[in-house]
């Protein structure tokens, strides 16, 4: 199966494959061609290039308007698409979302408008542990029905990949039933889904006054249990003021590492916690959240390999400051943006709004929030060896554009409709 996108005005984020992601100065550049094509051969990136470098097909030039072309040309191609002067970028990747749950929490949504901080609500036996009793009620039938729409919702905001978090269990048949939900959405899309076991995301209500009696069950029953039945890529543990401590989060990342399951860390949301410490420490893939860090934070993810991700969605809709992006790439490191959907702290998914944040609230440039959005957030969900970027030999997963003006209209015009098709190759 072959197709041809022709008629591009501009083919964004073209990379070498080699290209695990940006750093440093290398974020601000995004590499375009202008008047391009670009060939998709059985769902891969096969070829690409200006427009007076098009191949020929069957002996001449298969796109209407070439000197000499016929109208309605017969070719090697089995799908001809007209791009009609739009852009042609890589879909977004999405790194970190809980968008597997039960319901909502619009009544939450309430007494934040009331004043009621995150923490207060959690500290009244809100927040997570509302949506764990809710899930714990829902049969799996009906909880991947509900995911699976939000699931096409993001895809069709040009997500072509996402990284799914469980942690709205807290038990551990419930946190296994989300897995398996994920499970059946990996299945059920044409877009690269990982899994990520959350366990750690709070204290089950059962062992409220017992957090160390939790990790207990995380470390004993719960992991052995995912990793019996291969449900998660990774395992995730919230590492923050009034939820798991370092040591606790040390612990449970040892037992993952003996499954050969890698971490990814919930860091430095609501104070300055130690886990972007205890997350390099152990070779976390991301530490995610990081509204809160200091200079020590910046200089421990120096030669990492550990992928700083800042969410600002979640700063949008709880209030909270936002991460310091620009300082993490004046130190020369890289750095994804993710949407961090779930019900409580961030209900959307929309990855262009994510990168609208992070220029508008972060002051990223449209060039950094692009490849945030896109090279970086795939390297930090493990999915950069095929997606994020327009690289031969890559996914054919991408967004053709309306007619735009430039990047900086994507997240300067942030809810005018700017998709003409998504494009997502077989798995």
């Amino acid at each position: 199966m072959k197709t041809l996108i022709h008629n591009i005005g501009r083919l964004c984020g073209i990379l070498p494959p080699s290209v695990r992601c940006l750093e440093g100065e290398a974020m601000s550049r995004v590499e375009y061609l202008e008047d391009a094509w670009l060939e998709i051969t059985d769902g891969r990136i096969s070829a690409f290039g200006p427009r007076a470098s098009l191949p020929e097909y069957n002996g001449f030039h298969a796109l209407p308007g070439l000197t000499g072309a016929p109208s309605r040309p017969e070719c090697e191609v089995d799908e001809l698409i007209d791009a009609e002067g739009g852009f042609v970028m890589p879909t977004f990747c999405d790194s970190h979302t809980h968008l597997v749950y039960a319901g909502s929490r619009e009544g939450e949504f309430r007494d934040k408008i009331a004043g009621l901080s995150y923490e207060e609500i959690a500290a009244r036996g809100g927040g997570i542990l509302n949506s764990a009793d809710l899930l714990h009620m829902t049969s799996e039938d009906e909880l991947y029905r509900q995911s699976l729409r939000r699931v096409h919702e993001v895809m069709a905001k040009g997500t072509g990949a996402i990284e799914i978090k469980s942690g709205y269990g807290l038990r551990t048949e419930d946190e296994l039933k989300m897995l398996r939900v994920i499970r059946r959405i990996r299945d059920s899309v044409p877009v690269k889904v990982r899994a990520t076991f959350l366990g750690a995301h709070a204290v089950g209500r059962e062992y409220a006054s017992d957090r160390e009696g939790y990790v207990d069950l995380v470390c004993r029953e719960m992991l052995p249990r995912v990793a019996a039945e291969g449900l998660a890529d990774y395992v995730d543990v919230f590492c923050d003021k009034g939820f798991f401590t370092p040591e606790d989060t040390a612990r449970i990342l040892q037992v993952a590492a003996d499954f050969g399951l890698r971490g990814k860390i919930h860091a430095n949301e609501l104070a300055v916690s130690g886990g972007v410490q205890t997350g390099v420490n152990h070779g976390a893939l991301s530490v995610d959240h990081l509204e809160r860090t200091g200079d020590e934070e910046i200089d421990c993810l120096k030669g990492s390999g550990t992928m700083p991700t800042m969410l600002p969605g979640a700063s949008f809709f709880l209030g909270m400051p936002y991460g310091r992006a620009k300082d993490f790439i004046r130190a020369g490191l890289p750095l994804a943006l993710a949407s961090d959907y779930n019900p409580g702290s961030s209900p959307s998914g929309d990855m262009r709004f994510v990168m609208a944040l992070g220029c508008i609230q972060m002051k990223l440039t449209p060039e950094q929030a692009f490849n945030a959005c896109t090279i970086n957030s795939a390297y930090a969900m493990g999915v950069e060896d095929c997606l994020g970027s327009i690289s031969v030999g890559k996914l054919g997963s991408v967004i053709i554009t309306e007619k735009l003006p430039s990047l900086a209209f994507i997240p300067y015009a942030h809810h005018t409709p700017f998709i003409r098709r998504v494009i997502f190759p077989s798995l």
